[in-house]
This record gives structure tokens, sequence and C-alpha cells, in this order.
């Protein structure tokens, strides 16, 4: 990254003195989603808020000088990779591994150890004690999109004496290649689905991929909303065959009334898989590694492929 004599600005969604470890000869600036533009006018690096709703397609042509787009999130695919061909764009790999697979082990054992079930009745003081949950123990988990937060994941789930089997896009040490799909569906107990959605994976779990999997098996989304076809799933699980663990849907957030909400054998959660304690931490000292790097014109972490 090419070095520059005059102060660049870094605009982030939070106080700078957040990152006492700022490089101070970059310029800062604070941008909370539904500031007025002018607050981003100048942004040279630009760290974007989390989750928070911005209108990327209307505010990214409008920086003049962005050099660098920095996502909080693991996924950039909200950013539109498309309105900013020349900028770099980093993403926060790493930083919501830890959460968001323990989240992925807090949904499968509810799942399969009906914790939703229990909750009800406790609201109804009903002693509901029929004893039919699954245990983890002895069970076939497939991790489709075998990357950092799925070996975190793997790592989580080899103290429940679980078999897990990892999928990644073109397989490695730890992982088979995708095309190994098929194949793998139907021996899964429990699929948790961690891949980014690409055009590739749009709608990757249709009425095919449902119809493949065991009956009585768990699919856990935790990755984005669109991999899943939400009509395929409602028809898979409205006859009692499947079982679904989601914290991300299609469309999110989910609409009051939307038939997901009371379908059979779903658990909901909204979008709670890495906002947890450990994320701020973890993304100021991303985030002051990065801006070290730009600073000095020295590569970035975490740097998302054109």
């Amino acid at each position: 990254m090419p070095r520059h004599e005059t102060p660049r600005v870094v605009t982030l969604p939070f106080s700078p003195e957040d990152l006492p470890g700022r490089p101070l000869e970059l310029a800062y600036n604070t941008y909370r989603a539904g500031d007025p533009f002018d607050a981003l006018a100048g942004t040279t690096f630009w760290l974007t808020p989390y989750l928070d709703q911005v209108d990327y397609a209307a505010t990214l042509p409008r920086m003049r000088h962005l050099e660098v787009v920095h996502a909080q999130s693991a996924g950039t695919e909200h950013l539109g990779r498309h309105l900013m061909p020349s900028t770099t764009l980093c993403s926060a790999r790493g930083v919501h591994d830890a959460a968001t697979a323990e989240f992925a082990v807090a949904l499968i054992l509810a799942s399969l150890r009906q914790i939703p079930r229990f909750v009800a009745a406790q609201a109804e003081s009903r002693w509901d004690n029929d004893n039919d949950g699954v245990s983890l123990a002895d069970r076939r988990v497939l991790i489709i999109g075998h990357g950092s937060i799925g070996r975190a994941l793997g790592r989580r789930l080899s103290a429940f004496e679980c078999v897990v089997v990892g999928l990644s896009r073109s397989g490695g040490d730890d992982s088979l290649p995708l095309s190994e799909l098929p194949a793998q569906l139907i021996l899964a107990d429990v699929i948790v689905l961690l891949t980014p959605l690409t055009p590739d994976t749009q709608h990757l779990v249709d009425d095919d991929f449902l119809a493949r999997m065991k009956d009585g098996a768990l699919l856990v989304n935790m990755a984005r909303g669109g991999i899943v076809d939400t009509e395929a799933l409602l028809r898979a699980v409205g006859g009692g065959r499947l079982h679904a663990a989601l914290d991300v849907t299609d469309p999110e957030p989910l609409p009051r009334g939307h038939p997901l909400w009371t379908a059979r054998n779903v658990l909901i959660t909204p979008h709670a898989g890495g906002g947890t304690s450990a994320m701020g931490p973890r993304i100021r000292s991303l985030v002051e590694r990065q801006l070290k790097a730009y600073a000095a014109g020295d590569p970035l972490e975490n740097v998302v492929d054109h």
C-alpha cells in the first residue's frame, strides 16, 4: 500500500479513544449509521458499523478518497464488492470464531435435547418429563464451510464424542472437498452451514439437498439466510421429518407472522451468534494492527479477493 504525504482519514463506528494503540499520524473520525454523509466524505479507511443498516449502494460510490473498507463481520457480501472495484476490502475473519462456534454448539444441544420444549413447559408450570431427546455423543456432524469458524466449531465438538466431518471448497488436510457433499449429506445427523453466501451457495439448501438428509436430521444455519431456500425448508420441516436451528434467516429480520416462526421443529435466534463480550476486544485488537500496517504502508490482514 503506498505511503501518503498528507494525513489519511480513518472513520470508525466508535470513539478513536477506544483504540489506545492507534497510530497517531492518521486522522480519525467517528460515524454511526444514520449520521449525515458529511462525516464520511473524506474517509480513506472505513471500519463499517456492525450489523447496522447502511445503504452501501448509495454511500460507497460517493466516497471518492476511499482506499480501504473494513467490515466488522466475517462475511462481506453485504458491502457489494462491485461498488468498490479499486478499494481494498478486509473482513473480520477470526474475530467471531469463538463466539459463533460456541453458539452453534448451543443451538445443536438445545435442538437435540429439546430445550425449547422444556422452556415452553416451564412457562406453563408443566412437568414434561418424556425423555426422548437425542444425544450429541456418537452423532455425525457435517460442517459445510470449514474455514476458521468451522475449525473452531470442530475443536469444540470433539469434546462431545461425536464424529466431525468438514467440507471446504477444495478440501485440505482437515476437510473434504465440497464435491463430496451429496455423499456426506445422507450420512450426517447434524449439518452446520458456515459457508459464505456467494452466487454458488445461494439456495445451496434446496429441495434436493433437504431430500438427501436423514430422517430426523438437524440443519443448523450459522452463515447467511440466503444459503437456505426458505420455502423448501418449510416444506421439509412441515411434516416433521427434519429439524432446523436458524441463527440467520431469509428474509432477515424475520417479519412478524412469517411461517418460520411457528414451523414445526424449528428453533430461531436473531442473528446472535457473533455479537458477544468477546467481540469488542477482538475487533479493536485487529483494527489496531490493521491501522499500524495501513500507516506504515504494509500489507493488511484478511484481504478479501476480488
